[in-house]
């Protein structure tokens, strides 16, 4: 019996995750959480094979999920099932440790094939994520895709506009080693102020 844990801040997404996987005689659904808090809680008490896990939850990011998750000496298998289209998160949540990657236009017809894949200890990755995978092997990355995970997580915040105080609050760090993060950002990424953080987070659809 493959153990799922389903991860997502919309109820009826849950129930129609629920109801997709309810039919299916070797899965069963041992969970739910709404927030990414309330994912890790859980997981520390309910045992799971795969966790399905959207990226835009409140609390921490999905990937911040994921990076934590990668730490656990009992982890499950991941499959993202975002909202966001592949070429915005798929390659940065492989490389976090998502075992699949699987927009929710096309999940209904994925889901279940991806989660058997994934709990048999292979990769689910769709044609648009393997080719988005080959492209990345021989380009230049762009800016934003040379900071490292924390470095991501606090340059979408200022860029969305929250305060440094408030992103130590949110990423339980002090607000020194925030200033410390902003200005690696801004070296890396060759911009000077907060403005060219938004800026460039619009042009670049990184911001929810």
């Amino acid at each position: 019996m493959i153990r799922v844990f389903l991860a997502d801040d919309h109820t009826l997404v849950r129930q129609g995750m629920r109801r997709l996987l309810q039919d299916e005689p070797d899965i069963e659904v041992v969970g739910e959480a709404a927030d990414s808090a309330e994912l890790l809680s859980q997981l520390s008490q309910v045992q799971a094979d795969v966790v399905v896990l959207d990226l835009s939850m409140p609390g921490p990011s999905g990937l911040e999920v994921l990076s934590e998750l990668r730490k656990r000496r009992e982890r499950p298998r991941v499959l993202v099932v975002s909202m966001h289209p592949a070429e915005r998160f798929a390659i940065r949540a492989l490389q976090l440790g998502a075992a699949g990657y699987l927009t929710k236009e096309r999940a209904a017809d994925e889901m279940v094939q991806a989660i058997r894949r994934i709990h048999q200890g292979g990769r689910y990755i769709s044609t648009e994520v393997a080719e988005l995978l080959a492209e990345s092997l021989g380009e230049i990355k762009a800016p934003h895709e040379r900071l490292s995970h924390r470095e991501m997580a606090v340059f979408t915040r200022l860029a969305a506009g929250h305060s440094v105080t408030d992103i130590a609050q949110e990423l339980g760090l002090s607000v020194a080693t925030v200033y410390t993060y902003r200005a690696r950002i801004m070296d890396k990424m060759e911009l000077k102020s907060n403005a060219d953080l938004t800026r460039y987070a619009l042009e670049h659809a990184l911001l929810d």
